[in-house]
């Protein structure tokens, strides 16, 4: 729980360069691709990647997809390997500096259906089964806090917009030697439970070889803390850009890629709880991943609402039930209403099952490319951050 009292909180983002997120980014690229061809698609995608050296002198790339895909989508052809070097280009990796070559990658593929066993709990009306049901069992989290205009934590925010920016003075040639890997990190000094400054501010970014750390450091701070963070910066704020000096060793080729490692970095930087499941690679009747849009969403619009100034929302599953098992409202003591109030009013207008969380967000479609990076919450593009209940709610609830 998050007290009302001063404290120092960090929080860390990666950019879409991170060996992680590129298997986040790869996953739900071919779950964006399944759901073009077929809206019904269940899927279930891990990736890894490395570069490896099987001697001195050579450098080999592969990706490794393990999972299970029902879908129309023709799978049998180069689909899933046009997807995936289309993604690492994309993201950077299209030559052997930058740490992994996309136009040089054995593509590895361990994919089998869905099991018919899972399949029977989440098809709609099928045995003894009257609507979907949830994927798995689980439990979900969502977190709101009024602290910022995307009612997010500051140190997730601004942590994201780091390596957001990060990524667009690679992209824009603004650096033109920055390389796609790359890591933030915040600490945001709160008084009295509010945010005042920023204690400090950390930055990692991969970078060509020819480029002095002096030069570098001096770019990162003009090009990019400052147009983030200058409104928190104070006096006494510290600034650690690459701190062990050169970073041009990076990429899979440094460090194992795995899908799902980043879901604090995915989720509010550890200021709210998180249910233990990673969201990207999974088809949304899985509620690891539509439940926990769901729960964002509540807690949003009670925030929106002014029921609460911050608002931890947990929904529970079984797989095959539609029902959650457990609505749980945690206010930290700022809510207008009771939390039992509270997880009554969820019961009565959001949508917590699993079809109508679907229906509602409309997600059987391509939009989860876009959230492998830079945080699933906090971007007003997804349609589980939309506060047009708050409206709703403050009229019906808030005397």
């Amino acid at each position: 729980m998050v007290k009302m009292e001063d404290f120092t909180f960090s929080s860390e983002s990666v950019t879409e360069g991170h060996p992680d997120k590129v298997c986040d980014k790869i996953s739900d690229s071919i779950l964006d691709a399944c759901l073009e061809k077929d809206p019904e698609s269940r899927f279930a995608c891990e990736t890894l990647v490395k570069g490896y050296m099987p001697d001195e002198k050579t450098v080999k790339y592969a990706v490794v997809l393990a999972g299970e895909i029902t879908t129309k989508a023709n799978l049998e052809t180069n689909f899933l390997d046009d997807v995936v070097v289309k993604t690492l280009k994309e993201i950077g990796y299209d030559n052997p500096e930058s740490g992994f070559d996309a136009n040089d990658c054995q593509i590895i593929k361990l994919m089998t259906k869905q099991s018919a066993d899972i399949a029977q709990g989440v098809n709609k009306g099928e045995g003894d089964f009257k609507e979907q049901g949830a994927g798995d069992q689980g439990m979900m989290f969502g977190f709101a806090s009024n602290e910022t205009p995307e009612l997010m934590p500051l140190a997730i925010v601004l942590a994201h917009k780091l390596t957001s920016r990060l990524t667009f003075v690679r992209k824009s040639k603004q650096l033109p030697y920055l390389r796609p890997d790359g890591k933030s990190q915040v600490a945001v000094k709160y008084v009295g439970g509010k945010p005042v400054a920023l204690e400090n501010v950390i930055i990692a970014t991969q970078h060509d070889a020819d480029i002095s750390m002096r030069q570098l450091r001096a770019d990162i701070k003009e090009f990019v803390i400052n147009p983030i963070c200058k409104d928190y910066m104070s006096s006494d704020t510290k600034f650690f850009i690459n701190a062990t000096g050169k970073f041009v060793i990076g990429g899979p080729l440094a460090d194992a890629g795995v899908t799902g490692r980043k879901i604090i970095v995915d989720t509010y930087g550890g200021m709210g709880k998180h249910g233990g499941g990673a969201f990207s690679g999974k088809d949304p009747s899985k509620v690891d991943r539509s439940g926990a849009y769901a729960a964002r969403y509540i807690a949003k619009n009670l925030v929106a609402a002014g029921l609460v100034d911050m608002c931890e929302v947990q929904l529970a599953y079984v797989i095959g039930k539609a029902e959650p098992t457990s609505i749980l409202i945690d206010d930290f003591g700022t809510g207008k209403l009771s939390n039992e109030e509270l997880s009554e009013i969820v019961r009565k207008e959001f949508p917590i099952k699993p079809a109508k969380i679907i229906k509602h967000f409309d997600l059987k479609r391509p939009i989860y490319a876009d959230t492998a990076a830079y945080g699933h919450f906090g971007r007003n593009e997804f349609p589980w951050e939309d506060i047009s209940m708050a409206k709703r709610l403050k009229n019906k609830y808030l005397k």
